[in-house]
């Protein structure tokens, strides 16, 4: 059961903005490649096709740091701190080497997804829910 997940990065040119700086809005990109792939390694994917269940964001926060450039390698830390009925709660770090770029969060929330319907807020199925567990100090990553 995983708890953390590391993400080895390097910003592409694309990533950044008229001042050669990664534009803020590529962070919470780069946390969700990090969380596509904690998924992936429980055997999940976050958005399976015809799957009736979704995961919205629901809060997302980030604090930045450090600037990034072309061509930085850098890590995603991110770690699941806070697992409920209904939402799983990330947080994230980005690194380059020993300095912090930013540091961030992100809540996803499980919803029902018919048809049709408006989403509604369903209890993560415990086949699921198994597949991660809180992370504490003292977790093994990856």
């Amino acid at each position: 059961m995983p708890s953390e997940y590391r993400l080895k990065r390097r910003v592409q040119f694309y990533e950044t903005d008229a001042a050669g700086i990664v534009h803020f809005s590529w962070y919470l990109k780069y946390l969700e490649e990090a969380e596509h792939a904690l998924w992936r390694k429980t055997g999940l994917s976050i958005a399976s096709p015809n799957a009736t269940i979704g995961w919205p964001r629901v809060s997302v926060a980030f604090e930045y740091k450090h600037p990034l450039y072309f061509e930085d390698e850098f890590e995603v830390h991110l770690r699941v701190v806070e697992l409920t009925n209904k939402t799983i709660r990330y947080s994230c770090d980005l690194v380059m080497g020993k300095t912090s770029i930013a540091t961030g969060s992100m809540t996803i929330a499980c919803v029902q997804r018919d048809s049709g319907q408006s989403i509604k807020a369903i209890q993560i199925p415990k086949d699921i829910s198994s597949l991660f567990q809180v992370w504490t100090a003292t977790s093994t990553t990856q």
